[in-house]
């Protein structure tokens, strides 16, 4: 008995000695460069998560249309306990799958979250999530984003808000007189570079390697790590991108242009100058509706995204790429009363003296023809051209890896007959965070989530998506030009709609000036 007590008293401080060896959990408190914060447990306990952390000041007041400053310092422990509200934005209609519950709406919006399962001596890969919405919609609290499984498989995950809409976008003569950089509009961009910038500062009080982040979004999300690859002034604040259905290589909106819109909404709200606008409530600005472009600002974006890569500008790092199956299902449906007549008319008006050459590829015959042409050539121009011309312009002009990808999985459960691999269809399988949705989710579906976010972890990790147990994804190649079809099952596949998407090279090479 005395022998057996000695060894439980042994292996009792054996236990003890490697308890102590062992990195210890993130603190709570933890301090950034504002404050401390504490965090809450997720789901699973193993992992903390920080809501509602400001990165920039409150973009009000005289602050409303100007590029972020720096978030004021508070005393004692600030609870990161809750979401913030999301930035200004009107609801998507009723009807619209992309309608979630509604979130408190402030224009005091600039906040980020994070989801961590380091040890406080970690340095784990970084990813910062941009949220989609067409720079008009969304935030970083929606469900479907919650980064515990991701945070679970070894990175530090970040979701952002930034500036919306008007908000967000705005460009006026007297906004570029008051800039130093006689620039306006693109704040949602500074946001997101402001975001980054925090980043960079303290992701490591979260275990997060600041010098090994990837930037990732969907839609107006992809859109957005298109422009930040492109801007000079997020250099050296990521090392890795992904792009998830959105790319902006087509012509793009001049300065010009968009201060004689903001001219022509400053007129229509009846406001004698910027000053007088930025004493309106954000309600009614958001109410006035308008549109808001992007612009080539000559700071931000010293040239159009294309010029920028094609002259080899661009910020070089390794690239993922890709698009889905069906991007048009849920965002442009074929009218009920749609004729292959209206189709083809509305063709002709669009291409020109190109449309015999569009029709080849895209018949329309009869009305089915001109419903699958229509569903068809909307997902190539919009997203698999922009794609393609992302990781082939990215390859060509610069020294790092892209891999291009095909999703091409339907999800399962209502409507999915009639959406299929409709957009944003990916995200859940990227977030491995099925659950957030009530679908029937199937086997193959646990399977492809799976893979997928192990896929987008590695590549956080390496620059490489590749790994033990997952099927080999090549790096692309112009003379190849393979895609990774993630589906069931995953496969390569080569010269992918090949055909049509020459056709928009040349149509796009003619509105650009070109033969």
């Amino acid at each position: 008995m005395i022998s057996f007590m000695r060894f439980v008293s042994k292996l009792g401080c054996l236990v003890l000695l490697a308890s102590a060896m062992l990195p210890a959990a993130i603190p709570d408190p933890v301090r950034v460069e504002s404050g401390q914060l504490s965090g809450i447990d997720g789901h699973d306990p193993a992992v903390r998560v920080f809501k509602g952390i400001p990165y920039a000041a409150p973009p009000v007041g005289e602050l409303r249309w100007k590029a972020p400053k720096a978030a004021a310092s508070w005393k004692g422990v600030r609870d990161a306990h809750e979401f913030s509200p999301t930035c200004m934005q009107t609801p998507y209609p009723e009807g619209s799958i992309y309608r979630s519950a509604p979130e408190p709406m402030n224009e005091d919006c600039l906040y980020l979250n994070v989801w961590t399962a380091a040890k406080a001596a970690d340095e784990r890969p970084v990813m910062v999530w941009i949220h989609g919405g067409a720079l008009t919609r969304g935030s970083g609290s929606t469900p479907a984003y919650d980064g515990e499984s991701l945070a679970k498989k070894g990175v530090v995950l970040v979701t952002i808000n930034y500036r919306l809409g008007v908000f967000g976008f705005l460009a006026h003569p007297e906004l570029s007189k008051e800039s130093d950089r006689n620039a306006s509009g693109n704040y949602a961009f500074l946001d997101q570079i402001a975001a980054l910038e925090w980043v960079k500062r303290n992701i490591a009080a979260f275990g997060g390697d600041p010098n090994r982040v990837t930037i990732f979004g969907e839609s107006a999300g992809s859109w957005s790590v298109n422009y930040l690859m492109a801007t000079p002034l997020a250099k050296g604040l990521f090392q890795h991108a992904i792009g998830e259905s959105g790319g902006t290589f087509s012509p793009m909106t001049t300065l010009a242009e968009a201060e004689e819109n903001g001219r022509k909404f400053v007129a229509k709200e009846g406001a004698e100058s910027i000053a007088a606008l930025r004493a309106k409530p954000a309600e009614d600005l958001l109410k006035a509706g308008g549109s808001f472009p992007p612009n080539v600002d000559g700071w931000m974006l010293p040239e159009d995204v294309y010029t920028i890569f094609a002259k080899g500008k661009q910020i070089d790092v390794p690239l993922i790429a890709g698009s889905n199956a069906d991007e048009a299902t849920s965002l442009a449906p074929w009218p009920s009363n749609g004729t292959a007549a209206a189709y083809v008319a509305q063709t002709r008006r669009r291409f020109g003296t190109a449309t015999d050459r569009f029709l080849k590829i895209y018949p329309a015959e009869s009305d089915e023809q001109a419903k699958a042409a229509h569903y068809d050539s909307y997902r190539d121009l919009v997203f698999g051209w922009q794609m393609r011309t992302w990781v082939r312009m990215a390859t060509e002009t610069g020294k790092s890896k892209a891999f291009l990808y095909y999703f091409n999985r339907v999800p399962p459960g209502p409507g999915s007959d009639r959406l299929r691999v409709y957009h944003a269809a990916e995200i859940l399988y990227v977030f491995d965070n099925l659950g957030a949705s009530p679908r029937p989710w199937e086997d193959d579906d646990r399977k492809l989530a799976d893979t997928m976010s192990s896929y987008w972890v590695n590549f956080a990790a390496t620059g490489d998506p590749n790994g033990k147990d997952l099927p080999r994804w090549p790096v692309y190649r112009r003379s190849d030009d393979v895609a990774l079809e993630l589906g069931s099952p995953i496969k390569p596949v080569a010269h992918l709609h090949e055909p049509a998407l020459d056709f928009f090279d040349a149509w796009y090479a003619g509105l650009r000036g070109g033969k």
